[in-house]
């Protein structure tokens, strides 16, 4: 039941994604959301709940005008630039490249951000307890993740040797993500297999030259390009009978295999707050940068079953969830 609610949830986010007409005519507050499509509608759902629940109704006291910008990161700089034009009161950024393409191009217009890579690290904010700009938000553990990641992956694939992941080069959280990916291979014996992607493009056309056997597991990095495609990622796998790692568990229910992470449903909940003190007036600077340690580790044992996979029983009893 909770898999197909947010699978719903999910869907009806992809609905909504279309923007707005009209939203220029209204009086309520206006929130650009920007995103790349993917599993990251579910922090838009999410914010939605938070903000429901802290007592503000859509279309009266806030109007989301969402823009999915669909890997492009490009895209997301237009998008960016041209809701500032129409002066939202707040830019509402889902993943760390998306928020570095933001703040780039825009000059005056506060930025709530979500990010799974640490916002001091890449620049985002000046520092957690005082971000020092007009961005601040909340992170949550991804791209320093993936050393565990691929320890269970070796835990769920014994004689797991060779895993491959694919990131675009020009995304500095990926890049970031790839590099503590290749030193925890190292660390535990394996070989990470690097394929550069730079547009969504190149993304499929490296899917489709993959040959069954090149790798033993698909592990993501934090890339919203690659995430804006992931079904298509998922189904590649199943096809191929290439066990994936993922960093998101919707991902996981719409096929992947495993996930190790934050549940992005409660990252957009927790973020309502800092939209709403926004639109009351709050100044950015002054509001520390949360982070979420609640992880969940998820793992789909009819994708297991699909594609040959035995699931040793040791690795099920620490799963927060499995889906049969």
């Amino acid at each position: 039941m909770r898999a197909r609610s947010i699978l719903g949830g999910i869907a009806a986010a992809i609905l909504f994604s279309v923007h707005i007409a009209g939203a220029q005519d209204t009086k309520a507050p206006r929130v650009g959301v920007i995103l790349q499509g993917g599993p990251w509608y579910a922090i838009v759902e999410g914010l939605r709940d938070g903000l429901r629940e802290l007592g503000l109704a859509e279309g009266k006291q806030f109007v989301l005008d969402v823009r999915d910008t669909r890997g492009d990161l490009k895209a997301v700089e237009d998008a960016a630039k041209n809701l500032e034009q129409q002066k939202v009161n707040l830019i509402y950024t889902a993943a760390t490249s998306v928020s570095l393409a933001a703040k780039r191009v825009t000059k005056n217009t506060p930025i709530i951000f979500v990010a799974g890579t640490n916002p001091v690290t890449v620049k985002l904010v000046e520092s957690i307890p005082a971000p020092g700009g007009r961005l601040t938000g909340v992170y949550f553990r991804s791209t320093d993740l993936m050393g565990k990641r691929l320890e269970l992956l070796r835990e769920i694939i014994p004689n797991l040797h060779r895993v491959v992941t694919l990131y675009n080069p020009s995304n500095r959280s990926a890049v970031e993500a790839a590099k503590e990916a290749r030193e925890a291979a190292n660390n535990l014996g394996l070989e990470l297999v690097e394929r550069q992607v730079a547009s969504i493009e190149d993304l499929k056309k490296a899917l489709q030259a993959y040959r069954a056997g090149e790798a033993d597991a698909f592990i993501s990095v934090s890339d919203a390009m690659v995430d804006s495609q992931i079904q298509l990622v998922i189904d590649t796998g199943k096809t191929k009978n290439l066990p994936t790692m993922l960093y998101e568990p919707s991902s996981v229910l719409q096929g992947g295999l495993a996930t190790y992470s934050a549940d992005f449903n409660e990252i957009g909940r927790l973020s309502a707050k800092y939209v709403q003190r926004v639109l009351a007036g709050a100044n950015p600077a002054l509001m520390p940068v949360e982070s979420i340690d609640r992880l969940m580790f998820v793992i789909n044992l009819k994708t297991a079953k699909q594609i040959g996979l035995k699931i040793p029983g040791s690795i099920l009893l620490r799963a927060d969830r499995v889906i049969e």
